[in-house]
């Protein structure tokens, strides 16, 4: 199948298409015109990279994380679920984060409400 019928059978855009294949997330085979064609493997395939995607994994862990897919055996499968680990950590640290930079600016906030209540008692008072 060529690209488009690729990229319309996953969901995907062609750009992504190609950006997996410059990644070599994806292979295909070229056309004497140099088309692309992709084999029905390809299909599952985007399918899974996006699973990946939306799991926010980079093009870079998602190509440690295929020679699960591409060759599977026991050492692959735990060099997998480890990067999957790595990535779970750094995932959580990151949300850790996030809710402190929250929760400082919500005491900003309260803070400045505070402030904003007294301006208004102090006109009302004079």
């Amino acid at each position: 199948m060529r690209i488009g019928e690729l990229a319309a059978r996953t969901g995907v855009s062609v750009r992504s298409v190609r950006y997996y294949e410059e990644q070599g997330l994806v292979s295909s085979t070229r056309s004497p015109s140099g088309q692309r064609h992709y084999t029905e493997h390809e299909v599952d395939r985007v399918r899974f990279i996006q699973r990946l995607y939306e799991a926010g994994l980079s093009s870079r862990t998602i190509a440690e994380v295929l020679p699960c897919v591409n060759a599977p055996s026991q050492e692959n499968s735990d060099a997998a679920l480890e990067r999957l680990a790595q990535e779970h950590a750094r995932l959580s640290h990151h949300i850790e984060e996030l809710v402190r930079t929250r929760d400082s600016l919500e005491e900003l906030m309260a803070a400045g409400r505070a402030h904003r209540d007294a301006l208004v008692r102090e006109s009302a008072a004079a």
